[in-house]
């Protein structure tokens, strides 16, 4: 028989190992002169952060900041009483907005390629560090259709032979085979949640298109529009017997960039005429006809400038495509220069339509020499910023570019350099996550798919507010605030009903929240 000192002996042991492998692993640290801080994963050590679903009575904080605090967590206790402070959010979950459609990064062929070059562990590591409950929890992921500038070479799909009108050679590209596929196969493997898909063309083959060359000022020969159509088509049918479905598709990216000849890398012009006639008559039928009728279709994936011309006005000439389109996405490089207002003017006017923020990174403008710039807390709070006016704005998700990048940000066949949350090291055999990927992981993390915002308020004052904030209902039954504070160290009153908490808040730092939903 058992002692009883024996089964305490047992209980104890197994109390202590389960706490040991539910705490989180705190960031290697690594300071970077003049910036904040990366957290350096190598083959034996990743950090990681655990949610942790707050007690009844509770709330649970995390708290990432310019000083380096990295997902800091601590537990507070509601109270009734009023506080003292002279900052008070109110909320509100009776008002509510969007549903939540997810957060993620891309898998472009550099990011995979950066990612292959780690040992076994080390890509684990990384493919978890974004996409697993100890993770950032992503649930997105966006992707070329064939090459873009993030890649080691200009290339499409069936680009031989040549005017090959029936793509009789449309087959799997190596980078496909090599790197992407792969690397959409570990994603599978570690996320709890099913990770939805966004595919992009930067170019169809040359001989499609008038200036027969992937990049410049271009357009879709007329001959060729149910060809792209088809292209489309085509590369969700190999894609999906690879076993990586695709959720979504847009209609070229930055199609901007073809007509003025902007980027020096893969695109294809239209106008909004030739658009929407393509929408309507091409690839609208040929996706709604085929067994893949439920992928979405997302027209603009361009800048927020944009928005009003690749909608409102190309729907006066071709107002039967809306019939087709799901949705709109939208870039983050000129977010500075145009006001999120913008996009009232789609969801004033067609709220079923919904707003995807499909790319973003920092580093991409010709006066940033500095591509990659390890440890800035500026190009991170320009990427909290940025998530915060397009949720409030009724952006139903955000997605960054690449997923991953070398020290020098690519490698990319024409140079386009930037940077990204996660830099790799091939060399070092290790990875450092930026204040970028802290700054994802506040919203993607603690805001998962069908989540719905909700309204919160500041009690206004004289003075400009230094905060930022938006707000969610769960489909865990929780409220999740998510607030940053762009000043010095403070501690505001968060109000939910009748009840009070009051929340520190660090200088410069992005704080989440997260309390039952049942507790007013």
């Amino acid at each position: 028989m058992v002692s009883v000192m024996k089964i305490f002996a047992l209980v104890f042991i197994l109390f202590t190992h389960t706490k040991y492998l539910c705490a989180d692993k705190p960031c290697a640290v690594r300071p970077i002169e003049k910036q904040s801080v990366v957290c350096v994963c190598n083959s034996t050590y990743c950090d990681d952060v655990i949610r942790n679903h707050p007690a009844y009575g509770t709330f649970v904080i995390y708290t990432s900041s310019q000083s380096g605090l990295r997902f800091k967590k601590s537990v507070g206790h509601w109270s009734d009483n009023l506080t003292s402070s002279k900052t008070t959010l109110y909320l509100d979950p009776s008002k509510q907005y969007q549903r939540i459609e997810g957060f993620g990064g891309s898998v472009t062929d550099s990011a995979a390629i950066n990612w292959r070059s780690l040992s076994p562990v080390l890509q684990d590591y990384l493919i978890k560090s974004y996409f697993s409950e100890n993770g950032l929890e992503y649930n997105m992921v966006r992707t070329p259709i064939g090459g873009s500038d993030f890649s080691v070479r200009p290339y499409a799909y069936n680009e031989l032979p040549w005017g090959d009108a029936r793509l009789t050679n449309f087959t799997f590209s190596p980078e496909d085979i090599l790197y992407k596929i792969p690397m959409f196969k570990s994603i599978f493997k570690v996320a709890k949640t099913p990770i939805h898909i966004v595919a992009t063309t930067w170019s169809p083959p040359p001989w499609m298109k008038t200036n027969q060359n992937y990049s410049g000022f271009s357009q879709l020969k007329p001959e060729y529009y149910q060809t792209y159509a088809d292209y489309h088509l085509k590369f969700l049918e190999m894609y999906n017997a690879a076993g990586v479905p695709i959720w979504g598709i847009t209609t070229t990216n930055e199609p901007i960039n073809g007509i003025f000849g902007l980027a020096p890398f893969n695109s294809l012009g239209w106008t909004m005429r030739e658009m929407g006639k393509w929408i309507e008559q091409n690839l609208g039928p040929t996706i709604r006809n085929s067994t893949f009728s439920n992928v979405k279709i997302i027209t603009g994936d361009d800048q927020r400038l944009t928005i009003p011309y690749w909608f409102n006005v190309m729907l006066t000439y071709h107002p039967k495509a809306l019939d087709y389109i799901d949705g709109l996405g939208v870039h983050y490089y000129t977010d500075k220069f145009v006001p999120p207002q913008i996009f009232d003017t789609v969801t004033l006017t067609h709220p079923e339509k919904f707003i995807l923020a499909t790319e973003a990174c920092e580093g991409s403008f010709p006066w940033e020499t500095q591509k990659v710039l390890l440890g800035s807390w500026n190009r991170a709070k320009s990427y909290i910023i940025d998530i915060f006016q397009d949720l409030n704005f009724n952006l139903v998700g955000w997605i960054d570019w690449n997923l991953c990048l070398d020290k020098k940000g690519g490698p990319n066949w024409a140079s386009n350099y930037v940077d990204s949350p996660i830099i790799v090291d091939k060399d070092r055999q290790e990875f450092v996550k930026q204040p970028m990927f802290y700054a994802m992981g506040h919203f993607s993390k603690f805001v998962p798919r069908d989540s719905v915002r909700i309204e919160i308020t500041e009690k206004q004052s004289f003075l400009p507010s230094s905060l930022h904030k938006t707000a969610f209902l769960t489909p865990r039954n929780t409220i999740v605030a998510i607030i940053y504070n762009d000043g010095s160290e403070r501690t505001i009153d968060l109000q939910n009903g009748k009840r009070h908490a009051m929340l520190p808040l660090e200088a410069h730092s992005i704080t989440t929240v997260e309390f039952s939903h049942t507790y007013r």
